[in-house]
């Protein structure tokens, strides 16, 4: 079984690459789990996450994640990063912190915290 370090890392690499799979992304994560974008409402259950990288993807080609940062208690991984959004002609760096919680190697509550206008700006909404 995969470590939770590994495990997130793992989920992490996932989002690269020149044709990310949200089947792939979603499989990390336990048949109830929780994802959370903190300027956004939570998302709940392994089919609502894969649903909701399905239509993030849809809107870019591909999302780096460079983690700078990553430590571990038990059953919890903090890391800190630069998500890059390719897509849409441009590339577009978004610091971000997140927080991983692991259960029999799945993961059970993801959550993010960045600013949205950054997202915005990636998706040319105005500021």
């Amino acid at each position: 079984m995969t470590g939770p370090d590994e495990l997130v890392r793992a989920m992490c690499r996932s989002w690269s690459g020149p044709d990310p799979d949200p089947d792939r992304i979603s499989s990390y994560f336990a048949e109830d789990a929780v994802y959370h974008n903190i300027p956004m409402e939570p998302i709940v259950g392994r089919t609502a996450i894969r649903d909701f990288i399905a239509g993030f993807l849809g809107s870019f080609d591909a999302i780096d994640f460079d983690i700078h940062h990553q430590v571990v208690s038990g059953n919890v991984v903090m890391n800190e990063r630069t998500d890059t959004l390719r897509g849409n002609g441009r590339d577009t760096p978004l610091p971000v912190m997140g927080v991983f919680e692991v259960r029999d190697g799945a993961i059970t509550a993801w959550r993010d915290y960045f600013d949205m206008a950054a997202v915005d700006r990636a998706f040319g909404s105005p500021d």
